[in-house]
């Protein structure tokens, strides 16, 4: 790169630099987002200190909370934080805490969604079986 420092590359930031950036990118705190995923607090620290990686579907949900994609969270290209430099308005606290929420059921709704699928064609084939 000529000029500019690619941040949260992956020669530049590990997998837990870049939760922990997304995390306070998005205002919240350790405990928070534990809560939000669903997650021990020592789970979500091992994470941003790389002792340990979520599983996928706890990375889709990690993503979605954080408005990053998994692919800029595992090696930093995508969509994700350019670096420290980049400002955005800052969100009243209401409005912030509503737009994690919303961004929380939708991953939930999701998962939820690849999950009745699963069942379905479980079921599909019991009833193919049996007939």
């Amino acid at each position: 790169m000529t000029g500019t420092t690619d941040w949260y590359g992956p020669d530049t930031a590990t997998f837990g630099d870049r939760i922990a950036a997304a995390r306070e990118a998005a205002g919240m705190g350790q405990e928070k987002l534990a809560r939000r995923l669903g997650v021990k607090l020592k789970t979500l620290q091992g994470w941003e200190n790389d002792l340990s990686e979520p599983r996928a579907n706890r990375l889709q949900m990690l993503a979605g909370l954080l408005n990053v994609s998994m692919g800029w969270l595992l090696t930093g290209e995508g969509e994700g934080l350019s670096g420290p430099e980049e400002s955005e308005p800052v969100l009243p606290a209401d409005v912030n805490e509503a737009l994690l929420e919303i961004r929380a059921l939708k991953t939930q709704i999701q998962t939820a969604g690849d999950q009745l699928g699963r069942l379905e064609k479980t079921l599909r084939l019991l009833l193919k079986d049996e007939l």
